[in-house]
């Protein structure tokens, strides 16, 4: 099933998700619809809590769906910084901020280790594009959007012309 993605200004957006404390049928069936509703944006990740579930977990595909093998699934997962190439500013956008981007800096390398889908232990180590996905996925989980990592003109820029927007009915 696609699951409603909430939008910025949902208090349960800053809301820190809690862990997963057991892989059930309900947390495979979460997966299944969050993985469906990623596509269907489409976009290269989705949060638990972006679709209203305060829980750690996070799905994160950068073929945008065109390579199963790219998808990952992790629960509750932890994030480490490599020593890598340092950080990069780049793009970046969100399913819960539709229409909009920003320059965002992040590290170019991270590691993410957590528990996969079906309750294994797993490492994976993300470079570029994929780090930069771990990195945005686990802001979502600790509460954080894209725009709260912004300063001063540009992040005030993005929450007026959304306030526009709601103050429209268009949000």
């Amino acid at each position: 099933m696609i699951r409603p993605i909430l939008k910025y200004g949902d208090s349960g957006l800053h809301a820190p998700a809690v862990p997963v404390k057991s892989v059930t049928d309900q947390i495979q069936a979460l997966i299944d619809d969050m993985i469906k509703t990623m596509h269907a944006a489409p976009g290269v990740g989705l949060a638990a809590p972006q679709v209203g579930i305060g829980l750690r977990v996070f799905v994160v595909d950068i073929s945008v769906g065109e390579s199963p093998m790219e998808l990952i699934t992790m629960i509750n997962p932890s994030l480490e910084v490599c020593n890598g190439d340092g950080v990069i500013t780049e793009e970046e956008g969100c399913l819960s901020l539709p229409g909009f981007s920003a320059m965002v800096e992040r590290a170019d390398e991270v590691v993410v280790s957590g528990i996969d889908r079906n309750g294994n232990s797993q490492t994976i180590e993300g470079k570029g594009l994929l780090a930069r996905a771990f990195q945005h996925e686990m802001d979502h989980l600790n509460g954080t959007l894209f725009v709260d990592r912004l300063r001063g003109i540009k992040r005030e820029l993005i929450v007026r012309r959304i306030a526009k927007l709601r103050r429209n009915g268009k949000w």
